[in-house]
């Protein structure tokens, strides 16, 4: 798959940096140290909120005119354990508010999504309970890895 624009899901302000809501735009940071696209893939962060994300996912089909097809949304799961992660495409929201946005805005849920899990072995609760929490030294390790993962199944996809 040659995906014409990426996008990256998470909060802009400073305190969410380095959160499991964040994981997004972690990602997106690491792989602009990569070179797995072509030169003409748009590879960015959402400009607003993660529950407004629909408005950057229009933005970036525009000015890219990618189809939604070859468009790879990044974002946590919170039904995914960490360290772990899942690349799937055509699929429901499962409950991600600024997946559900992009659905909405987009028309369509006919894009590829990289779904990183974020939920520690110790938070049993709700999502909202945990994914605004810094994420602990020892666990960016992990997300590195799994990060390291990603790229490879992503390369292998196109």
């Amino acid at each position: 798959m040659n995906f014409k624009a990426v996008l990256g899901l998470g909060n802009p302000d400073k305190k969410y940096k380095n959160t499991y809501h964040n994981i997004g735009h972690m990602m997106i940071d690491f792989l602009t140290d990569k070179d797995i696209f072509s030169a003409d893939t748009l590879i960015v962060k959402n400009d607003g909120f993660m529950n407004e994300s629909g408005n950057s996912a229009v933005s970036l089909i525009k000015k890219t005119g990618a189809k939604p097809e070859e468009l790879l949304v990044v974002h946590d799961d919170s039904d995914i354990s960490l360290g772990q992660f899942k690349l799937s495409q055509d699929r429901g929201a499962g409950g991600h508010k600024g997946v559900e946005d992009i659905m909405n805005k987009i028309g369509s849920k006919n894009f590829w999504r990289l779904r990183i899990g974020i939920r520690p072995a110790e938070e049993t609760g709700k999502a909202e309970e945990f994914v605004l929490k810094k994420i602990k030294k020892e666990q960016l390790q992990v997300f590195e890895k799994v990060f390291e993962e990603a790229v490879i199944a992503l390369s292998d996809l196109h």
